[in-house]
């Protein structure tokens, strides 16, 4: 698989080029388009306990989409995120498996695999529910973003603080945990921040330059109220 990325960064998509009759995976309702031959088909990848903890727990799809390219020449598929953003394409090896966030996995090769697992107490409250979605194997995977994606490079010992909203990915075996941004409770709403995320090194941290919590915060808020009353606009009238 060659990714080709286009758009970037508000708007990306990402092409995968494939070779006659290459398979990857894909998102379900991430395809935008691809070329002619492509097959489509939609597997419960692993068994029914694995795609159901894929799905409840890991917060991705409980099928996963197989595209096939023709298998008399080399074919591509489009694949874009819900959200606008950027595109990251992360290499996973044998010896560094990567932990994504919810909902931004798009795309891998056949060679990696796609799982939840428990990532500890420390996640529970952390926006994922405890869980946590793992890529390993060998192999490319696409990844987007809300906005626009950061890495940063932590070495031994070396730590950083973020808002648990403005994660995409990080290498596995770095330390996490999740607290208050403030000491206090008070202190979490007069702030406006809630929850973060101490990671320590030595790894990778991919980061989102906005939060899509927040957005969802913000769309709710500019909804019209219902009325109770006769006389107030109706969202069921």
């Amino acid at each position: 698989m060659r990714v080709e990325l286009r758009h970037s960064p508000a708007a990306a998509v990402a092409r995968l080029h494939l070779s006659a009759g290459e398979e990857i995976r894909a998102e379900s309702g991430a395809m935008m388009a691809t070329s002619a031959g492509v097959t489509i088909s939609a597997q419960m990848r692993g068994g029914f306990l694995k795609a159901l903890s894929r799905s409840v727990l890991g917060g991705e799809s409980f099928f996963l989409t197989t595209f096939a390219a023709d298998p008399s020449r080399p074919s591509w598929v489009d694949v874009a995120p819900q959200l606008a953003g950027d595109i990251v394409v992360l290499n996973v090896t044998d010896g560094t498996p990567l932990v994504l966030t919810r909902g931004t996995w798009l795309a891998n090769e056949a060679s990696v695999e796609i799982d939840a697992k428990w990532g500890g107490g420390k996640m529970l409250f952390g926006g994922e529910g405890g869980f946590v979605v793992r890529a390993s194997g060998t192999g490319q995977v696409v990844c987007s973003a809300y906005g626009a994606i950061d890495a940063v490079q932590l070495g031994a010992g070396e730590s950083m603080t973020l808002d648990t909203g403005h994660l995409v990915a990080y290498t596995d075996g770095l330390a996490v945990s999740v607290r208050k941004a403030t000491s206090t409770v008070t202190g979490m709403f007069t702030s406006g921040e809630g929850l973060v995320m101490d990671i320590t090194g030595p790894g990778t941290v991919w980061t989102q330059s906005r939060n899509p919590s927040a957005l969802v915060n913000w769309i709710t808020a500019m909804l019209p109220k219902q009325s109770s009353g006769g006389g107030g606009f109706n969202l069921n009238s």
